[in-house]
């Protein structure tokens, strides 16, 4: 993500550059079970199935009479029960923002804007996303940083700030005004169990520390959609210039 300031502070945002793990999307393989002389190919119990079963021009999975499946596990390991389970682990991270320009800040209102983004993990023990970047700076004509918030703060027109959370905000409870999201579950709370991390999980309040975990799931996951909600505060003392924010966030499974 990417954003500017001028006072004339202007704030341009390219909003989400990800980094997934090292790996876009992160795969590993796991062994089956086998002797020097045997293999035993995906094991189950039931009435039948099949992972391959192929003509000359077609192939097809199959199942038949399973009566148990999805995921099971203690503190150490976890099995994912089903015929047709994929036994390659993975973490997926996709950005659905762009970038925005904020135009002239002033010392009377917040600034602010939103990034999309979401994650899914499958047979992890869950994942963390972290924010990576710095917050924003200009390079003429002298050099400054926006001001972060180190805890969890209500905006204050006229006080230098520079924020984020991942929860939807409104007036009612001190935001600027009404923006942002909270975490939905695709394609339910039955199947996806993402959230907002502590510090970034309050309606009008925001934070911003570089390297801070901002969302995490537990467990193996399916997708979570999740909205970063920045504010922008300048005071009269803020220098000048244009400032840019690069947005980058880092999300890494956990096994």
């Amino acid at each position: 993500m990417r954003q500017v300031i001028q006072r004339f502070i202007r704030v341009c945002v390219p909003i989400v550059s990800v980094i997934v793990g090292g790996f876009y999307p992160m795969t590993a393989t796991a062994q089956q079970s086998s002797s020097a002389h045997y293999q035993v190919n995906e094991v189950f119990f039931g009435a039948g199935g099949d992972l391959q079963d192929c003509s000359a021009t077609y192939c097809a999975k199959e199942s038949v009479g399973e009566i148990g499946v999805g995921n099971t596990k203690s503190t150490n390991y976890q099995a994912q029960g089903g015929f047709n389970t994929d036994r390659a682990p993975y973490i997926a991270f996709s950005v659905s923002s762009s970038s925005a320009d904020l135009g002239v800040l002033t010392t009377s209102a917040a600034a602010t804007t939103t990034a999309a983004f979401s994650v899914k993990a499958y047979l992890a023990s869950g994942y963390i996303v972290q924010i990576a970047s710095p917050p924003p700076a200009n390079n003429a004509p002298t050099p400054h940083t926006l001001t972060a918030l180190t805890t969890p703060t209500a905006s204050h027109a006229g006080t230098e700030q520079f924020g984020m959370n991942l929860v939807a905000n409104t007036t009612g409870c001190g935001a600027p005004i009404t923006f942002g999201a909270s975490p939905v579950q695709v394609p339910s709370s039955s199947f996806s169990f993402g959230g907002a991390a502590s510090n970034y999980n309050t309606c009008g309040l925001f934070k911003y520390a570089q390297g801070d975990t901002v969302a995490s799931s537990t467990q193996s996951s399916g997708e979570t959609d999740y909205t970063a909600s920045y504010i922008y505060n300048v005071s009269n003392l803020t220098p000048d210039g244009v400032y840019t924010y690069n947005g980058i966030f880092v999300a890494t499974a956990t096994y």
